[in-house]
C-alpha cells in the first residue's frame, strides 16, 4: 500500500501564479488573486509589489506573468558537492522535518517545521510500496518561522505545540505536512491532530482550535499516515478539509477568531484523502471542491450543501483541485485507476459516467489513463501539465483533453513528489532527491536545465517576484539570478 501525504499544487492562472497546497503536506494551502490587484504571486499568498494579495476566486484567464520585471533562475547550482554555488540568493536552515511549503506575504516568507527532542527524524524517500508508519514518535516541537524574503533572516519563530504525537505518520511524511495560510492580516497553521493555530505577522498568537485527533489512513487498513491537506484562506473563511477512516468532515471556520460557521460529514463520499480543497467562483456559485475517496465533491461555500459528486478513480487522493477555461480539473491515482477529470462547473448531482463510457452531463472530457498520483497539474496558457510520481510528464490541451506528448523526466529511478510551478513561460518540476528540471512551455517537450538542490526535496516552491523558495530537507533556498 503506496502512500499520499503532501503536496502543493501550482497553477498559472491570469497574470497570477496560483498555488495550492496538496499535499502531503506540502500540502498547502489554496492562493486566490483579485481581478484589480496586479501583484505577482507565491505559495499560499505570496508577496506582490508593495502588498500581499487576498486569497480569493479563480480569475479563470490563463497565462503567466514575468515577475518583478526579470524573468525567474533557469538555471542553478544549491549542491556544494557540486562545484561552485550559483544564482543562491540566501540558504537558511530550518531544524526539524517538514514537507510544508513556504508562504510569502510581503517581504516575509513562513515555513513550519516538526522538531523531535530524539534527534533527527528518519525520512524515506523513493520508489516503494510499503506503508508502514515511521518510527517518530518521540516528544516533538511544533514550530511555526518567519524569514526575512529579501535575507533568509529568522525574524521570528514560535512554539505553537509541544507534546508526543498524536497520530502517526508516514516513512516518507513529516509531522508538519501542511502549509501555512495567510491573507496578510493573520497567519493560519494547522497541525493536523495538533490543532490549529492562528498568528498576526507579528508573531502574536490570535486564536487556536481543537479540531480532535485524526485517524488518517487507507481505509481497510491498520496504518496512520499523518495529516496533509493544507489550510485555504477565503475572504473571511478559512477552510479545512479532514478526511479520515471515520468521521471525515469539511468544516468551516471565521477566519478573525475560529468560531465555526458550519460543518458537514463526509463519511460515504470521503474515507480518506491528503489533497487540499480549492474554492472556485465559476457560474454563478462559489463552492468547495474536495479530492476524495470514494468521491470527487463541490460544496456550496455558503452552507456546506453537497452540490455534486463523482465517483474517483485512484483510492489515495492527493493532488489539489484546479480551476482554468471555465473547468474545474482533478486527478488521482493508486488502486489501479488513474484519471484525469474536467468537470463543469455548474455541476449538479452526481455526474459519475456510466459503465464504461468517459462522458456525462457534468464533465467537459475525462482522460482515464493519466497516471498523476502525488502531483498537482499546472494549467498553463491552453496546455495542462500533468507529471506522475515516477516523473512521466503528460501535456493535454485543457480544454479538449488532446494529448500533445508524454515525456520521462529523469532516468525513473526516484520519485516525484512536490508539485510543479510555472513562471515566465518556463516549468519547474523537482524530483525527491532536489534534481529540479526547467521544461520550456508548449506543446513539444524541450528541457532548458536541469538543477541540483543539493538535498532531498519534497516540498511544493514558492515563487515571489524574480526570486524561487525551496524548502528542502534541511533549509530554505532562495533561487535568483545573480
Amino acid at each position: 500500500m503506496r502512500c499520499a501525504f503532501l503536496h502543493v499544487c501550482k497553477i498559472a492562472v491570469g497574470s497570477r501564479l496560483v498555488s495550492f497546497t496538496r499535499d502531503w503536506g506540502a500540502a498547502r494551502g489554496v492562493v486566490f488573486y483579485r481581478r484589480d490587484q496586479p501583484n505577482s504571486a507565491g505559495c499560499n499568498v505570496r508577496s506582490g509589489r508593495g502588498r500581499g494579495d487576498s486569497q480569493l476566486a479563480f480569475v479563470p484567464r490563463p497565462g503567466s506573468r514575468r515577475l518583478g520585471g526579470r524573468e525567474a533562475a533557469t538555471s542553478w547550482n544549491a549542491d556544494p558537492g557540486a562545484g561552485a554555488l550559483r544564482n543562491i540568493r540566501w540558504k537558511t536552515p530550518i531544524p526539524g522535518l517538514a514537507h510544508s511549503s513556504p508562504a510569502i506575504w510581503e517581504n516575509r516568507l513562513f515555513v513550519t517545521s516538526a522538531i523531535s527532542s530524539a534527534g533527527p527524524a528518519p525520512l524515506k524517500v523513493g520508489l516503494y510500496g510499503e506503508g508502514d508508519p515511521a518510527d517518530d514518535n518521540a516528544e516533538q516541537s511544533w514550530v511555526v518561522y518567519c524569514l526575512d524574503k529579501n535575507s533568509g533572516k529568522i525574524l521570528w519563530q514560535r512554539v505553537a505545540h509541544k507534546g508526543a504525537p498524536k497520530t502517526k505518520r508516514h516513512t516518507k511524511a513529516t509531522h508538519a505536512n501542511s502549509t501555512p495560510a495567510t491573507d496578510g492580516k493573520r497567519l493560519i497553521a494547522y497541525l493536523g491532530s495538533e490543532g490549529v493555530y492562528a498568528y498576526d505577522l507579528d508573531g502574536a498568537l490570535l486564536w487556536t482550535k481543537d479540531l480532535g485527533v485524526f485517524d488518517p489512513g487507507p481505509q481497510g487498513y491498520d496504518l496512520q499516515w499523518g495529516t496533509a491537506s493544507s489550510p485555504v484562506l477565503f475572504e473571511d473563511k478559512l477552510i479545512l478539509q479532514c478526511d479520515q477512516k471515520k468521521n471525515s468532515f469539511l468544516v468551516v471556520l471565521a477566519a478573525k477568531d475560529g468560531k465555526e460557521l458550519w460543518r458537514v460529514g463526509r463519511d460515504g463520499v470521503s474515507n480518506h484523502s491528503w489533497a487540499t480543497p480549492a474554492v472556485i467562483r465559476a457560474a454563478g456559485r462559489t463552492q468547495v471542491v474536495c479530492n476524495g475517496w470514494p468521491y470527487i465533491a463541490g460544496y456550496e461555500l455558503a452552507t456546506g450543501k453537497e452540490l455534486w459528486r463523482l465517483k474517483s478513480g485512484g483510492d489515495i487522493p492527493v493532488p489539489t483541485p484546479v480551476f482554468a477555461h471555465g473547468l474545474i480539473y482533478v486527478t488521482n491515482a493508486h488502486g489501479g485507476p488513474k484519471p484525469l477529470y474536467a468537470v463543469k462547473p455548474d455541476a449538479t448531482g452526481d455526474i459519475t459516467p456510466a459503465g464504461d463510457s468517459t462522458a456525462s452531463r457534468g464533465l467537459a472530457w475525462y482522460e482515464p489513463s493519466n497516471g498523476a498520483y502525488m502531483q498537482t497539474p499546472v494549467i498553463l496558457g491552453d496546455l495542462l501539465y500533468s507529471c506522475s510520481d515516477r516523473g512521466v510528464l503528460k501535456v493535454y490541451d485543457a480544454r479538449t483533453g488532446h494529448l500533445h506528448y508524454t515525456e520521462r523526466l529523469g532516468a525513473g529511478t526516484t520519485g516525484f513528489s512536490s508539485s510543479p510551478i510555472a513562471v515566465d513561460s518556463k516549468l519547474y518540476f523537482a524530483s525527491e532527491e532536489g534534481e529540479v528540471y526547467v521544461i520550456k512551455a508548449g506543446p513539444k517537450f524541450e528541457l532548458l536545465s536541469k538543477n541540483l538542490l543539493g538535498e532531498i526535496a519534497m516540498a511544493s516552491p514558492a515563487v515571489s517576484e524574480n526570486a524561487l523558495y525551496y524548502r528542502t530537507r534541511g533549509h530554505v533556498v532562495a533561487i535568483a539570478e545573480q
